[in-house]
């Protein structure tokens, strides 16, 4: 079909407040959750009940595929908003940073959305709002209790930061009766459950209308340990009795709710890192001075886990261009490098992803992305990390989940696969509330 055609028509849906349902809503994000550990959970010997609650009491998708990159920050940025990183803002985790002066800084601020998220949406019609540890979410004035992830160095210091970026004295007071809330760097399965129960008493104490609650200790487990292992599976057990507590609340809370579970990306076992940074550092087209530091650039990579954009320092400089142009394909022409493809601007633009990317490198499955290192690390190298996404949305194994439930939700549903982008058009329309710059329509 027709982009703009498509596009067209989910304006105009968006716009229709006469298919609301008005029910409230809250929305649980569980990073990096394949469908298959709750559809299949039996068939892995994952024991999940209140996860296969929602594939038998509700609708779920066999499959999301989601964005350009299949990362964390992007892709929940759609979730909130269905529209595509090339339109919402939100191109990857990490900032862009060529001369590495941010300190490894992630898109943690509300106001780098460019168009309308649920928050807002919601705020607009009048229904409250809250929020824990959802990322892009500092600074979100739709947000009425709001308690943002951000974090720097693990110091004490990221405890105030937190409470000064909430709503003003809302963790102080959660706290008197839960204790210390969770450290914003800590993804530990115990930090899960301590965010988790701040969700639950924030639910119970203010009700909000739309919630949505963020769960990241299953991407961290699978980075350290890889995907579909036993140690994933016990800290997703884990997950699952969070998810149960956050479900009663809500019924209790709001007994007409709609409770929807969405991942952002699935997962691929990793073995192998790729620094393209070497490459670029050899190819002279990133020279460093005499303490290992950017000292000039004309083209820097900009990782994305199992992919990898390229910025240009002169975008539109033709020469520079079919120069990195033609280092990339040599590179790619090595098996040894694991690139499994190059995307240029057309293709980029198509998948709706980072606008300021000359190139995005897709990697074999298997291979991640290194990080600068100077000019110490090799081109080719033992992987960080025991599993990745970040792959281009196209791969199987990069596919996410999507569950929900309510009384007006069909049972034992099986929706297929999906767009990433439907979801967050299909919750507003459940709220009752217009999201004009979602991309694509709400669910039939």
């Amino acid at each position: 079909m027709d982009r703009t055609i498509l596009l067209g028509s989910a304006l105009i849906v968006g716009a229709l407040p006469g298919a609301a349902l008005a029910e409230p809503v809250l929305m649980i994000s569980i990073d990096g959750l394949q469908p298959a550990d709750v559809i299949e959970a039996d068939k892995r010997g994952i024991n999940v009940p209140n996860l296969k609650r929602f594939v038998r009491e509700g609708s779920y998708a066999t499959g999301v595929t989601g964005v350009l990159p299949t990362v964390t920050y992007p892709s929940h940025t759609t979730l909130l908003t269905g529209a595509s990183p090339a339109r919402h803002g939100v191109v990857g985790n990490t900032t862009f940073d060529p001369m590495q002066v941010n300190q490894g800084g992630w898109y943690w601020y509300a106001r780098d959305i460019r168009v309308a998220t649920l928050w807002d949406a919601a705020a607009k019609a009048g229904l409250s709002t809250a929020s824990v540890h959802w990322p892009v979410s500092v600074g979100a004035t739709s947000i009425r209790w709001n308690i943002p992830q951000i974090w720097r160095t693990d110091h004490g210091d990221d405890a105030k930061l937190i409470k000064a970026l909430a709503t003003p004295g809302l963790v102080e007071g959660l706290e008197a009766e839960l204790g210390p809330y969770a450290a914003g760097i800590d993804e530990s399965i115990k930090s899960d459950e301590n965010r988790g129960a701040f969700a639950v008493r924030l639910i119970a104490e203010k009700k909000p209308e739309f919630a949505t609650v963020y769960l990241t200790a299953l991407d961290h487990e699978q980075h350290e340990q890889g995907p579909d292992t036993r140690a994933a599976h016990a800290v997703l057990e884990r997950i699952d009795a969070i998810v149960g507590k956050l479900l009663a609340a809500q019924l209790a809370a709001h007994p007409d709710s709609v409770v929807a579970v969405v991942s952002d990306h699935g997962f691929a076992p990793t073995t192998i890192e790729i620094n393209l940074f070497r490459a670029f550092v050899d190819a002279k087209l990133i020279t460093l001075d005499a303490d290992g530091k950017v000292k000039t650039w004309e083209a820097m990579p900009w990782p994305s886990g199992g992919s990898i954009a390229v910025v240009l320092a002169h975008d539109r400089d033709a020469a520079l261009e079919a120069r990195v142009a033609g280092i990339l394909d040599r590179l790619k022409a090595d098996p040894q490098n694991r690139i499994s493809a190059i995307a240029r601007r057309q293709e980029i633009a198509a998948m709706g992803g980072n606008p300021e990317a000359a190139f995005y490198l897709n990697l074999s499955q298997g291979a991640v992305a290194g990080a600068f290192k100077g000019d110490k690390a090799p081109l080719v190298g033992p992987a960080r990390s025991k599993g990745m996404h970040g792959y281009f949305p196209a791969t199987p194994a990069m596919r996410s989940s999507f569950m929900m439930m309510g009384p007006l939700v069909p049972k034992a549903r099986n929706l297929g696969e999906i767009d990433m982008r439907t979801i967050a058009p299909t919750l507003a329309r459940i709220m009752g509330i217009a999201l004009p710059d979602a991309e694509v329509p709400p669910l039939p």
